[in-house]
């Protein structure tokens, strides 16, 4: 006899009406159909209740081999809340910029721009992703269009081959000692008070950004964002939650960051692998040490890939639709740290690092920051660091021809002004692709050093009054021109707000101090 048929007997038997039954058993009438005519099963908590009513065995109940009980998944789909997943959990959510990303990569994508468009515009369901997931499939090995103007490798060997041949004339010789110290020290304690400078203003528009200089009376911008002074102005026309951002003149630290956290990665990286590390062993330390909710955009794909068994460099490559974007450009600098007066081993220590999450330019900007600092140990002529960091990557990419027309604006004599100008009009402050672009924030990088003419203060204000992604270009222009005038020429003004204190997500690292993470840095400086 089926269940079905037993429990229609036990009920009639002892006369009890379907409605009587089902509210017995909190379920409908129509739950207690399903299960008397074979439609349905009762779930397993319901058949004990069952047993228990009419006062027999489970084994009663259930002693047909061809019979199954439902423990309430029979049957059920599990799909997940597509509206919750955080865009960059989701490529069906960045399909936008993955159109953008195409067709700056130069894929011939403009038969499908109706269809990313319409696609992205659908709501957030299954559909939607497996849409998504088709348009990936046609996109992802798509050639280059004809007449498309730059050769952008990912294979080292190739990016080597195609570099410019620059070789900078360093006249003098890679410091040692104190003087290495102070050049490291200067490295680490400007790329925090850089990012620092520009943390409380991350993602802020021009428009409120003058808002807020102008009524502080820090406009152009020549000090620290302090909470004291937001708190006196009238914030009512402010979009920007500044308030909320800002921070008090006596917070005596430098809150976490990721552009910080990865200066401390790196060295985790380091110190459990070597100088000899492998891609994976990036993606090793990120997965130990950090929630995925400290990544964003490019790395927090590249996290979740990770766990879902994409290695590197698929971890890079797969549904990444920020995988040129600023992320492993502002990860590069305990590599050019640990190899003063070496940026060719600076930049291929980059390049593995950037593997994990990048492509391209995304991963050219990594090679030439850390090729900049290198350099920055042995000479501070600022053009010739930033042409040493151009020599490290493809002549024939994006970034290296966005760079050095930046540096023949600055030898052209356009003033800071202009040239900064001429960058905001080209590059849409307004737009994400735009905003945390690798190469957009490279020429904000690239005007700061060269028109900052050595000045630490001067050069930090212009990376982040500029706008675009403040904190990030603050801390790479504090980082390359920290190393190349050295601590002691740093003013106690920039360093005296951190009180030697450095926060951070990471395990192990909650807090560290600078002064010591430096000095920790010289161990893995190799001797040439």
């Amino acid at each position: 006899m089926a269940i079905s048929d037993k429990i229609y007997a036990l009920r009639n038997k002892n006369g009890i009406t379907q409605e009587a039954f089902a509210e017995k058993l909190d379920v409908t009438r129509q739950s207690v159909q399903k299960w008397e005519s074979g439609a349905g099963l009762p779930t397993i908590d319901k058949l004990i209740a069952i047993a228990t009513m009419f006062g027999v065995t489970m084994d009663y109940l259930c002693d047909r081999n061809d019979e199954a009980v439902s423990d309430g998944r029979t049957d059920k789909e599990y799909i997940p809340d597509y509206g919750k997943m955080h865009a960059w959990e989701s490529y069906a959510k960045s399909l936008e910029i993955e159109y953008e990303q195409l067709q700056d990569e130069g894929k011939d994508v403009e038969n499908l721009k109706d269809v990313f468009l319409a696609v992205s515009k659908l709501p957030s369901t299954k559909r939607k992703e497996e849409l998504a997931d088709v348009l990936f499939k046609m996109v992802d090995s798509l050639p280059t269009r004809n007449g498309y103007r730059y050769v952008e490798p990912n294979d080292l060997n190739t990016i080597k081959a195609l570099r410019d041949g620059y070789a900078a004339n360093d006249e003098h010789a890679c410091p040692s000692g104190d003087a290495l110290l102070d050049k490291v020290h200067g490295g680490w304690m400007g790329r925090i008070c850089g990012c620092y400078l520009g943390k409380p203003v991350e993602c802020i528009k021009m428009p409120d950004m003058e808002k807020v200089l102008t009524r502080t009376s820090n406009y152009p911008l020549h000090r620290y964002i302090s909470l004291e002074e937001i708190e006196k102005i009238d914030c009512s026309d402010i979009t920007f939650p500044i308030k909320q951002r800002a921070y008090p003149s006596d917070f005596n630290r430098m809150p976490s960051d990721d552009d910080t956290n990865y200066i401390l990665i790196a060295y985790e990286v380091l110190k459990r692998y070597g100088r000899d590390f492998k891609s994976a062993d990036v993606a090793e330390v990120w997965l130990s040490t950090q929630t995925k909710y400290a990544y964003c955009t490019a790395e927090r794909v590249a996290y979740i890939n990770l766990i879902n068994g994409y290695v590197p460099p698929e971890s890079a490559e797969y549904k990444n639709a920020y995988r040129e974007w600023i992320g492993a450009q502002i990860r590069a600098d305990f590599y050019g740290y640990i190899n003063p007066g070496r940026p060719e081993m600076a930049a291929e220590m980059a390049y593995r690092d950037a593997r994990v999450s990048h492509v391209k330019n995304g991963v050219y900007g990594s090679m030439w920051v850390a090729a900049m600092i290198a350099e920055a140990f042995v000479t501070d002529d600022i053009e010739a660091i930033i042409r040493t960091g151009l020599s490290q990557i493809p002549s024939t990419s994006r970034l290296h021809k966005a760079v050095s027309r930046i540096i023949e604006k600055h030898e052209s004599g356009v003033s800071a002004e202009d040239c900064i100008a001429d960058i905001r009009s080209r590059w849409d402050e307004w737009k994400g692709h735009h905003w945390c672009h690798a190469i957009s924030n490279a020429e904000i990088v690239t005007a700061s050093l060269l028109y900052g003419n050595k000045d630490y203060g001067k050069s930090i204000c212009m990376a982040v009054g500029a706008c675009f992604d403040t904190d990030c270009n603050g801390a790479t222009v504090g980082s390359v021109l920290g190393t190349a005038i050295g601590y002691r020429a740093l003013p106690s003004y920039w360093k005296d707000r951190v009180h030697n204190t450095l926060e951070s997500t990471l395990a192990g690292y909650s807090s560290v101090s600078i002064d010591e993470m430096a000095e920790k840095t010289m161990e893995f400086i190799q001797k040439n």
